[in-house]
């Protein structure tokens, strides 16, 4: 089954055009605060910290979010470590999608690296108030593995990141004007992903209540 993207809309790299794959590359560039510290790794896989002695000699690896958001640790004395007391609410606006289906979305890879960064420096996740809204480039994603089949002929690699950032308290949810715009039935979104009334107003809200945004 193919997916045509509405004349209204400009064309996304994630959505089959016409029976065939094409995919343009993204032109979304990161923003946000938090954007340099998620460029960098910290934390080997069992996240118990985020340097190390021989920072450069270290390799990558994931955290508590198994199945992606590799990080690296940096050197010990590093500036800017997060606080293991603090509280951090942070809204992620999803906005890319992969110029390859067979790939994770590069916005849900770096929630994935966020939680495990902070995690990595030694904050709990109780202390993670995480929010990730998908519109845009990103919406392919959040759909389920049989419909995002349908439409790329693979499965949805983003799912298991998903799962694993929802089970960690992660909420993550879907603008519920792009799911319209892209045509999509609000049952093709995945049992995990919630739909939102939008990402406007999600954002907004979680603003008002001092969720600091990033844009990814």
């Amino acid at each position: 089954m193919a997916i045509r993207v509405p004349p209204s809309l400009p064309y996304h790299p994630l959505i089959p055009w016409r029976n065939a794959m094409h995919h343009a590359p993204s032109t979304l560039a990161l923003l946000g605060l938090l954007a340099l510290s998620l460029s960098f790794g910290a934390a080997a896989g069992t996240a118990t910290s985020a340097t190390a002695d021989n920072a450069n000699a270290a390799g990558w690896h994931t955290g508590v979010i198994t199945s992606g958001g590799e990080i690296h640790p940096v050197p010990k004395g590093s500036s800017f470590m997060p606080d293991p007391k603090a509280t951090y609410k942070v809204v992620f606006a999803m906005t890319r999608g992969s110029d390859d289906p067979s790939k994770v979305s590069p916005a849900v890879e770096r929630v994935a690296r966020a939680v495990n960064l902070f995690t990595a420096a030694g904050v709990p996740l109780k202390n993670l108030h995480f929010v990730a809204i998908a519109y845009g480039a990103a919406t392919p994603a959040m759909l389920d593995d049989k419909h995002y089949e349908d439409a790329f002929l693979v499965h949805n690699p983003n799912l298991p990141i998903i799962h694993e950032l929802r089970k960690a308290g992660v909420d993550i949810v879907v603008c519920g004007q792009a799911v319209a715009e892209y045509k999509y039935q609000f049952e093709w979104i995945d049992h995990d992903v919630p739909v939102a009334l939008s990402g406007v107003t999600t954002i907004t809200e979680l603003q008002l209540k001092g969720y600091a945004l990033m844009q990814l």
